[in-house]
């Protein structure tokens, strides 16, 4: 019989280890979300939106403090790695529909990684030194998961470390965009010119998707509960801040990037932060900047590794996974099946996929993943724990399962195939992991 993942307690000796505080758990959420998202993506919002890039980081950042409110809730009230799939266990009882929920958050974690494994063997790292961009990312992806073997503490310590390294980048875009406009150098007129050929408003929801995309990484931080001391108390205010603190580095940098340069210019570029710190003319090294980049790139992808990794091992906590993805290594207490599974659907995607493609296709699964997590909420609103935990009003998950719909809207035809194509690979893998559970029930007959 498959377990109630929703209730069962960690194992006491070889669950995950607590050892993650309110610093570490921002850092990591920070980590997460100020990474390559905005590092690569800003052209792309150009394009649709031409210099009101504030715009769809302004409808980002609702969608995103909507659902991060429900996660704020779920979070604290059932502190257990495995994330939204506990959650719908939670809530609706059907094994495969928590499984599903599971494994397209492992997905995405998956998919994240491979576009940011594409986006550092690009041109951030090509300012640095010439590689085939193929073997550099497959080089990449390996080391990250040596840090993910490593150990949670670890993985996290290094993401601190990364964390201040990729924010002085954002900074120096900040400052140098200040430096532009006190010059009288820059264009502010240009903060309210949309593209010409996009109508605003269909231009903006586009744009939305690309934005939310930088958002991610509250969602990363929920199936990291079992290794989290006081996730009551640590949860929302690590959570709550670190979306702040992104929003506002966001919308400076959005702001800065179009006075320096035209939206046109910001649209054709693969790296455009690092063309805004050389166009505004303030001596700081190419090369210093594309490293700072390469580290934000390396930071995210990381993080969503560690993510993916926890997802595989929660459901095979939970029986939804063959319970080989629940093998934790005896000193380092970290599920390296899991984590090894991770990488090498990492490379995988990496080899096959483009940088936008596989952006646009996390964003649809974590929005899917964000609809079963803010309809879970109003089922289990009525349902009470034995601790304090953070609760948020009802027309929070109703206001955020709205927004998500309109997200799903601007979906690409060629991104919802790639997701049919997880749900059936899933759909597999649960099958697989069904018989084996029957296999074990018979033996035990016997």
């Amino acid at each position: 019989m498959v377990q109630d993942i929703a209730a069962t307690p960690p194992s006491a000796e070889l669950g995950l280890k607590r050892a993650v505080g309110t610093p570490l758990l921002f850092a990591f959420i920070v980590g997460d979300t100020l990474g390559a998202g905005i590092y690569t993506l800003v052209g792309s919002m150009a394009t649709d939106v031409g210099g009101v890039i504030w715009l769809p980081l302004l409808i980002a950042l609702v969608v995103a403090l909507l659902t991060a409110g429900t996660y704020a809730e779920l979070i604290t009230k059932y502190p257990h790695a495995g994330g939204a799939a506990r959650y719908v266990d939670r809530a609706f009882g059907i094994p495969y529909l928590s499984f599903l929920v599971g494994f397209l958050m492992m997905a995405s974690g998956i998919t994240t990684a491979a576009a940011l494994a594409n986006a550092f063997a690009g041109d951030y790292l090509a300012a640095l030194i010439d590689v085939p961009s193929a073997p550099a990312a497959v080089v990449f992806i390996i080391l990250l998961t040596l840090i993910n073997l490593r150990g949670v503490r670890e993985s996290l310590t290094a993401n601190l470390i990364a964390s201040i390294i990729e924010v002085s980048g954002l900074v120096i875009v900040i400052v140098v965009a200040g430096i532009v406009f006190g010059s009288g150098n820059g264009d502010p007129s240009r903060l309210i010119e949309f593209a010409p050929d996009v109508a605003p408003l269909q231009g903006a929801f586009a744009a939305s998707i690309v934005a939310f995309f930088s958002f991610l990484g509250f969602e990363a931080a929920a199936n990291m509960a079992e290794e989290v001391r006081n996730p009551s108390k640590a949860y929302p205010r690590a959570l709550f801040g670190a979306i702040a603190t992104a929003a506002v580095v966001y919308l400076l940098i959005a702001i800065g990037a179009v006075i320096v340069l035209p939206p046109a210019e910001l649209a054709e570029s693969t790296g455009p932060l690092l063309d805004v710190v050389a166009g505004s003319g303030v001596p700081i090294p190419e090369w210093l900047f594309g490293l700072i980049a390469l580290v934000a790139i390396a930071n995210g992808a990381l993080l969503f590794m560690v993510m993916a990794s926890r997802v595989g091992y929660g459901l095979a906590e939970a029986d939804l996974l063959p319970h080989a993805f629940a093998r934790v290594l005896p000193n380092r207490r970290t599920p390296w099946v899991s984590i090894v599974v991770v990488a090498a659907a990492t490379i995988g995607l990496t080899l096959i996929g483009d940088v936008s493609t596989l952006a646009e296709t996390t964003v649809l699964l974590l929005i899917l993943v964000f609809l079963s997590a803010n309809v879970s909420l109003l089922v289990l609103k009525k349902d009470k724990v034995d601790h304090a935990h953070f609760s948020v009003p009802r027309i929070v998950p109703v206001l955020a399962i709205i927004a998500s719909l309109v997200l799903l809207a601007q979906q690409s035809g060629i991104v919802w195939l790639g997701s049919v194509g997880y749900v059936v690979v899933g759909s597999v893998l649960y099958l697989i992991a069904r018989a084996g559970r029957k296999r074990e029930q018979r033996a035990a007959r016997q």
